[in-house]
């Protein structure tokens, strides 16, 4: 049993809603991808805000997590979002508590700067994604669909299950969808919800902040 990664479910299970969306955010964004903020003064303005527990989730990078003394922000928990296609699908995978010594994640991490921060370069990103899910799980961690209800999927409850074959560990459920996400939304939150509820998965969320945080 990986008991590491069983520790970072029971950890999300901890919170509540209202938690996700006034105590918590598991969805940042540091200048080691698109984000405006260094990962470290990110991680100081978190603690400043309060948070219990945060993370910062660059695209396709861990590089953040250079600057930052782990030792000395116990509230983080170490996070990456991946630009993925599945199954025709364009879709970002976020994985959780992963530990930053593993190998696991390296064939899958950005090998230049480009590819964790212009979209139109991520977009051609052809990662596999049960191959990624299994590394993910090798390296200790979880691996969560961000912003789930803007996948452009027809039948979105069927599309969650063929992940969960492959692994999928939850589904992004508090999350803003503000700026082009409350545009391209094909589902709704609270649908999102009931699938993460109905197929006992890990609900996770986040502001998806690039900037600085209010």
């Amino acid at each position: 049993m990986n008991t590491t990664k069983d520790s970072i479910k029971r950890l999300f299970n901890e919170y509540s809603e209202k938690d996700y969306w006034e105590n918590v955010d598991f969805h940042l964004h540091s200048s080691a991808s698109d984000g405006k903020l260094p990962a470290d003064e990110l991680a100081k303005q978190a603690r400043e805000k309060g948070l219990k527990k945060f993370s910062i989730c660059d695209h396709n990078t861990l590089d953040g997590y250079k600057l930052i003394n782990l030792d000395e922000y116990p509230e983080i928990i170490t996070g990456i979002e991946f630009d993925c296609w599945y199954r025709g699908i364009f879709l970002h995978l976020l994985a959780y508590g992963t530990d930053l010594r593993s190998d696991a994640l390296k064939p899958f991490v950005a090998k230049n700067k480009a590819d964790t921060e212009k979209d139109i370069v991520r977009i051609f990103d052809r990662r596999n994604v049960p191959e990624l899910i299994k590394a993910i799980h090798e390296a200790g961690g979880i691996a969560v669909l961000a912003h789930s209800a803007c996948c452009w999927t027809i039948n979105h409850e069927h599309f969650v299950k063929s992940m969960v074959k492959i692994g999928l560990d939850g589904l992004e459920c508090y999350y803003p969808y503000h700026r082009h996400r409350a545009i391209v939304k094909f589902h709704t939150a609270e649908t999102v919800k009931q699938i993460a509820d109905k197929l006992n998965l890990i609900k996770t969320g986040g502001t998806d902040t690039h900037g600085e945080l209010k």
